[in-house]
């Protein structure tokens, strides 16, 4: 898949993630348990896992259980039954290394590939808990928009690190626009929102878009996805500092 139209997918995606706030708490659950079940499938190919379904599983039930944990969780801070879903995937990491018939090569690999999977997938909770604070929809509004921005607007071709400043000043930008507009989130507020989404958009454009797995299709897919995911509890932290 190239990377342009991988970039125009991620502002896609981000864009759904916005009207799923915008349309209520239970779509943004569906949209987050959809886009950990995507990044479940290609990411053990996209990192070089050994044991790919056994990995898919194991990544997938993290990220699930993330968006459930947060789902379910009554009052704040809606995070902190994360970490026990996170500790418990780390068990069923190694549970699924014990459990191979392979002969186990690469075993430091598969368990790498695997908890960091699970930490990728299950970030995608933290739009949900940023969904469910004070201000949670324009603050989920103000981060998914700038992610769709920055990212429409990395597909460009721009050379080196002008593609990184360019894709920073336009999500800043934008979410700066959008926290004009929304309840609740002020323009400097959804600047800082865009701000930081952009900075993580571009490492990550840096980081995966040259690896040879992106020309197949469900590592491009999760690839996609993987910017929307991370950003979840990016905007759930920094939206809390700055909105409350």
């Amino acid at each position: 898949m190239p990377v342009s139209t991988r970039a125009v997918l991620t502002a896609v995606v981000a864009a759904l993630v916005a009207v799923a706030a915008f349309a209520g708490e239970v779509p943004l659950v569906v949209l987050a348990g959809l886009l950990a079940l995507v990044l479940a499938a290609g990411w053990p190919v996209l990192t070089g896992a050994p044991a790919v379904r056994g990995a898919a599983v194991v990544i997938g039930l993290g990220g699930l259980g993330g968006v459930l944990a947060v789902a379910l969780t009554t009052g704040e801070p809606f995070l902190r039954e994360l970490p026990e879903v996170l500790a418990l995937s780390v068990v069923l990491a190694f549970l699924h290394e014990l459990v191979r018939r392979d002969g186990r090569e690469r075993l430091v690999e598969s368990v790498a590939a695997v908890v960091s999977g699970v930490l990728v997938a299950a970030s995608v909770a933290g739009w949900v808990a940023a969904g469910r604070t004070t201000g949670g929809m324009s603050v989920v509004v103000a981060g998914a928009l700038a992610l769709a921005v920055g990212s429409a607007v990395s597909a460009v071709p721009l050379v080196g690190w002008l593609s990184a400043l360019v894709t920073v000043v336009s999500a800043a930008g934008a979410g700066a626009g959008t926290g004009a507009l929304v309840p609740q989130v002020d323009a400097l507020a959804g600047g800082l929102i865009g701000l930081a989404v952009g900075i993580l958009i571009a490492a990550l454009h840096r980081l995966f878009d040259r690896l040879p797995p992106m020309r197949r299709r469900l590592p491009a897919l999760a690839g996609a996805v993987l910017p929307v995911t991370v950003t979840g509890v990016l905007v759930y932290v920094v939206g809390r500092v700055l909105v409350g």
